[in-house]
């Protein structure tokens, strides 16, 4: 568990509404009203059969961060965003309520009451834009990189797509990446800001810059040692090969495929450095990759797979559809009705049904009061902020060993790559008495 030191302020990354809100909140008295707001989703992307919670850790952290400076104050004046009795308020801002919600690596379904912010609804609503930025993003890649992991088995995948976004978004992509399962990342800041494992060699044009691709290949492993990883389809594959083993002879620690037929070329190669006598070369595949491209990939002598546009925009899925509704005012359930778009009023209580053999079977929610429960039962809402105090939190490396323990109670049915709906319903439902 670890905390986390404050450090820029968050508090304009906002949308100009929330503050307009509050503004006529504090007009007409309603500001402090308690209110209880709950991130959820409505449905899963088209065919998917569970989702994971990511970006939590980073939310918290970015809560706890959001406290209006002097020259976001003076913003908001000189732009006649707020008035000045509003802007005063937002001078004093600090998040005094409570938040529990899923655990970082959770598995969620349609109605999963993922966050639950408790406090008064201007302290509460502002937070809005932050919570449904940084977990559809996060949750989005989260639930993408799940299913690779699991398609790729225990072959490891490496995330590479930080060109194929926005350099924040990046980061926080390499670290979502993590979280279910991803061997390393080839972003550096998510390496130094994170701790996540970073690994990279070359690109083409490191061969294209030498006289010759042996040049190329005899200068790497000159520079990085024999452990390296070379190109090997910047002119002809086989040549390349052949020019790598050479180069760093038996002992090469990889070579790298980047176009072409992947699964046949993958097998070419891995004759050829056989029959070269480099055996325990690694043969790693790169190239627009996404799960379904992993799993046709499982009966190729491939040793690791490297992910990146598809990844980091959700493998079609570019954001979780979370939303952030208000349930409940005054200790009174509020839902809105709006056909499609409705949420069910009342704060949620939620607990997932584990049998014997360890797999889910059923997820139930209650409308303020208790679920039932058994011993098997997961407790799937923890204490993020108490009473304004922001608890200690999961460290990344927890929430990593934990999304595997949530991954394995899914039902083996999950885990394949078939279109079907979640495999979980979750039952919201007010308890007797």
């Amino acid at each position: 568990m670890t905390s986390t030191t404050p450090g820029p302020s968050t508090a304009l990354l906002t949308d100009h509404y929330e503050l307009t809100m509050i503004a006529a909140a504090l007009k007409d008295g309603t500001a402090n009203r308690p209110s209880v707001f709950e991130a959820f989703t409505r449905r899963l992307p088209d065919g998917r059969r569970y989702g994971v919670v990511g970006g939590t850790g980073r939310l918290i952290e970015a809560i706890e961060r959001f406290r209006f400076d002097d020259d976001q104050l003076r913003f908001l004046r000189d732009t006649k965003v707020v008035d000045a009795d509003t802007v005063k308020w937002l001078e004093g801002y600090r998040f005094t309520g409570d938040i529990v919600g899923y655990r970082e690596g959770e598995i969620y379904f349609p109605e999963s009451p993922v966050l639950t912010v408790r406090s008064t609804f201007a302290e509460a609503v502002v937070l809005e834009t932050l919570v449904l930025s940084i977990l559809n993003h996060d949750s989005a890649v989260a639930s993408a990189g799940a299913r690779m992991v699991s398609a790729a088995g225990d072959r490891p995948c490496i995330e590479m797509g930080s060109r194929r976004a926005h350099e924040q978004a990046a980061v926080a992509a390499a670290r979502a990446a993590y979280l279910v399962g991803f061997a390393s990342t080839s972003n550096l800041e998510a390496g130094r800001r994170f701790g996540v494992p970073t690994a990279g060699t070359a690109a083409h044009s490191w061969t294209l810059l030498h006289d010759t691709e042996d040049d190329a290949f005899a200068s790497q492993v000159a520079a990085l040692g024999t452990g390296t990883s070379l190109l090997v389809d910047t002119y002809d594959v086989m040549d390349g090969i052949r020019n790598a083993i050479e180069a760093g002879g038996t002992e090469l620690g990889a070579i790298r495929l980047d176009s072409g037929d992947l699964g046949s070329l993958a097998h070419e190669a891995r004759e050829l450095l056989d029959s070269l006598g480099a055996r325990r070369t690694r043969i790693i595949v790169t190239s627009d990759l996404d799960e379904y491209a992993i799993a046709s990939l499982r009966a190729a002598p491939v040793d690791g797979y490297g992910v990146g546009t598809k990844l980091v925009t959700g493998s079609g899925a570019p954001t979780a559809g979370m939303v952030y509704k208000l349930v409940e005012r005054d200790g009174v359930p509020v839902e809105k009705k709006a056909s499609g778009k409705g949420s069910i009023g009342g704060a949620k209580t939620a607990v997932r049904r584990i049998d014997e053999r360890g797999q889910m079977t059923e997820e139930r929610a209650a409308v303020n009061g208790q679920p039932e429960y058994d011993d098997n039962d997961i407790h799937l809402q923890v204490d993020f902020v108490r009473g304004g105090e922001f608890l200690e939190r999961d460290t990344l490396e927890t929430s990593r060993a934990y999304h595997r323990e949530a991954m394995a109670s899914l039902p083996r049915e999950a885990l394949k790559l078939l279109r079907g709906s979640p495999v979980l319903d979750v039952d919201v439902y007010q308890p007797e008495g």
